[in-house]
């Protein structure tokens, strides 16, 4: 008796334990490759996270999912992470595992250094890889190879703003009623010798329907007034000094607060320009350190952050950003922030040269002034 109940014992573990191996093996291959990184991530212990301060509260999110994997933030803004990074790896400092910013500022110092793994093949989640759920169904990248530099955030880029008690809106309807002689005088412009002024310049210049003609028309015949001063550039809009601000971002002025404050400003909106408005990334880049200290944790941080749930977050914590996720909800997310069906959207090439437009800008406004 008691051997047939030994056998029938046996017997129970052995199909117990063939289920089992036959449940494990019906498992779909992502998910056996997530458990294995996964795995890795919690015996590495860590994930170190470059990027700008928003970072530090949206993977505070990802720590509370996975407690076994510490977060390590190190924020700042691009001018000081980047190029710390570089300086660390040319002393054989291997102390990064993702980076976090705009794509220029990675292209040109972490990519140019040859400083990155291709993102691709770190991409495990099904919803992250599926390209139905992100805008106009595709991955996009700020390199030519399409590989390194993964951008999951882009909004509407608006420059131009107005005091609603002097302009008529439904008179501007491209870029070149701004030249209109009656708004000679009237129009405030963050310098255009300025770095931040020369992003939005890009725009105007490399636009076919706007080009260095544009830009020379507008700094030498409207007799534009410049300023350095964000808070006095919204504080001349709103108390009608001039009728017209350009070169600065809405909310770099903070001009979307004032307007919910009553205050008499708007923007011109990406319907209204026959020749459209430029989309910004606004810091909405990932990339893959080679050489990672923590390869397995690099990996589960970049696919929570890309998946619909840390998107969700990110979007959350930033407000004013439009993830390219489109399967998430968008009525968090700022009206100034928010890309629209319809418009003549122009997606950014932050690798152009600018050489050619601080030079030809500088040209223009030495002899305007």
């Amino acid at each position: 008796m008691r051997r047939i109940n030994y056998i029938l014992v046996t017997l129970f573990i052995f199909v117990l334990h063939a289920s089992a191996t036959a449940a494990d093996q019906i498992k779909p291959q992502w998910q056996h490759e997530w458990n294995k990184v996964l795995e890795g991530a919690k015996k590495e212990g860590r994930v170190v996270v470059s990027g700008g301060a928003d970072y530090v509260e949206v993977f505070a999110e990802l720590q509370k999912r996975y407690p076994d994997i510490k977060v390590v933030s190190i924020s700042g803004n691009s001018t000081q992470l980047l190029p710390r990074i570089i300086t660390e790896r040319r002393a054989e400092k291997y102390l990064v595992d993702i980076s976090l910013s705009g794509p220029g500022s990675m292209y040109n110092v972490l990519h140019k250094a040859k400083a990155l793994d291709p993102i691709k093949p770190a991409l495990i989640l099904p919803e992250v890889l599926d390209e139905s759920k992100w805008w106009k169904g595709k991955h996009r990248y700020g390199d030519e190879e399409d590989q390194y530099i993964f951008a999951f955030n882009l909004v509407p880029v608006y420059t131009w703003a107005y005091n609603t008690k002097l302009v008529n809106p439904s008179e501007i309807k491209s870029y070149w009623d701004l030249l209109q002689p009656k708004w000679k005088g009237k129009i405030l412009l963050m310098d255009p010798t300025l770095q931040n002024s020369l992003e939005h310049l890009r725009f105007h210049y490399y636009n076919p329907e706007l080009g260095p003609e544009f830009i020379r028309r507008l700094l030498t015949e409207m007799d534009v007034t410049a300023s350095r001063d964000i808070r006095q550039i919204a504080d001349w809009l709103a108390t009608g000094k001039f009728a017209l601000t350009g070169l600065t971002q809405v909310s770099r002025t903070r001009l979307d607060v004032a307007k919910k404050q009553g205050l008499p400003v708007d923007w011109f909106g990406a319907p209204q320009l026959k020749e459209g408005v430029p989309l910004g990334n606004q810091g909405g880049c990932v990339a893959l350190l080679n050489r990672a200290p923590h390869p397995n944790a690099a990996r589960v941080a970049i696919n929570w952050l890309l998946s619909r749930e840390g998107q969700m977050i990110f979007q959350k914590v930033r407000g004013d950003a439009d993830s390219l996720r489109i399967d998430i909800p968008k009525d968090g997310i700022a009206s100034h922030a928010r890309r629209v069906e319809g418009p003549n959207y122009h997606l950014p090439d932050e690798r152009v040269d600018n050489a050619p437009i601080l030079k030809f800008v500088n040209e223009v406004w030495k002899r305007k002034n």
